[in-house]
């Protein structure tokens, strides 16, 4: 009798054990579901059964047409937005820039009363939202570089597999994040439906706009009228990608010293003259509506301006 409690406390601690057990294994599985759906297009086909339905979804979604044409009303921005791979369609950076610029401009003449400084708050806040389009197409774009050499690998260890090319690029479509994995998985349904695998990589860097991908729609173009061997092909294509990438790191830790000398020459002014003025409000304010003081703050301003110019001239390498 002395033994049956003993008894129970080990069958309580083996069933906790093999609970935890279970749930760590379904915490593993539900992971590996997770892995299988890293990029949008994968999340939109886990709710569609077509996979014509999603192409033209991610499409729409991104402001392009039936034919992958950009809309022509401001084709610049569009393109943008289509490199920035925001889902916002086709005018929704249009509406961002107008409401952008109705709050800032309201605000603006809200604390100065100034119908002058109003119009320059419109024309800031119109600027806003393509400011911001731009740094996260710029940011973009590098993390699709940086996913193209891996991509290519799988391309190219799947082609000497035997496997066939919409395959290869199926695969990439499936394991590998976006940006790479969506605009991958776009340009293999659209070869599916029945697009030449040069036209669709093209269409695949215009999306993207990078020039290394506009280098791998080349090459595949070239394969297709003179033939060869395209895994060999893309493997030199991404020998190549990881090179210029390497050149851009070492451009970019050589010109690291223009750069923060850039950054100190704007703020330190900017904040120095912040602080004067929290510190000190009489210091500027006896002689702010002096005519010379405010000539000579124009000056400094567009002295700045020219010595930005300037150190861009100098740091900014195209590669």
């Amino acid at each position: 009798m002395e033994m049956l409690p003993n008894t129970v406390v080990y069958v309580l601690i083996f069933a906790c054990a093999f609970l935890l057990m279970q749930l760590i294994i379904n915490a593993g599985r539900q992971g590996a579901r997770t892995v299988k759906r890293v990029n949008i297009r994968m999340r939109l086909l886990a709710g569609k059964d077509n996979s014509a339905e999603v192409l033209q979804a991610l499409k729409r979604s991104r402001g392009l047409g039936e034919d992958n044409q950009i809309g022509n009303l401001l084709k610049w921005l569009n393109t943008l937005v289509v490199h920035s791979g925001l889902r916002i369609g086709a005018h929704g950076l249009y509406i961002a820039m107008f409401i952008s610029a109705f709050i800032v401009g309201i605000l603006v003449f809200l604390f100065t009363y100034n119908y002058l400084y109003f119009i320059l708050g419109l024309a800031v806040g119109f600027g806003l939202p393509v400011g911001a389009v731009l740094f996260i197409a710029k940011r973009r774009r590098s993390k699709a570089v940086a996913q193209l050499p891996d991509a290519l690998d799988v391309i190219v260890r799947s082609l000497r597999a035997g496997h066939p090319v919409p395959v290869a690029i199926d695969l990439v479509a499936r394991e590998m994040k976006d940006p790479i994995g969506s605009e991958f998985g776009m340009a293999g349904d659209e070869i599916t439906y029945g697009t030449e695998l040069g036209a669709a990589i093209q269409r695949m860097s215009d999306r993207i706009g990078h020039g290394d991908f506009d280098m791998l729609a080349a090459t595949v173009r070239l394969q297709a009228r003179t033939g060869g061997n395209l895994a060999e092909l893309l493997a030199n294509n991404a020998h190549m990608v990881r090179e210029r990438q390497k050149m851009r790191l070492r451009i970019k830790a050589a010109s690291s010293e223009g750069r923060m000398s850039a950054l100190i020459l704007n703020v330190v002014p900017i904040l120095l003259f912040a602080a004067v003025n929290i510190l000190s409000p009489e210091f500027y304010g006896d002689v702010s509506d002096v005519a010379f003081i405010k000539q000579g703050l124009i000056a400094a301003a567009a002295w700045m301006v020219i010595g930005n110019l300037v150190i861009r001239k100098m740091i900014n390498f195209k590669i």
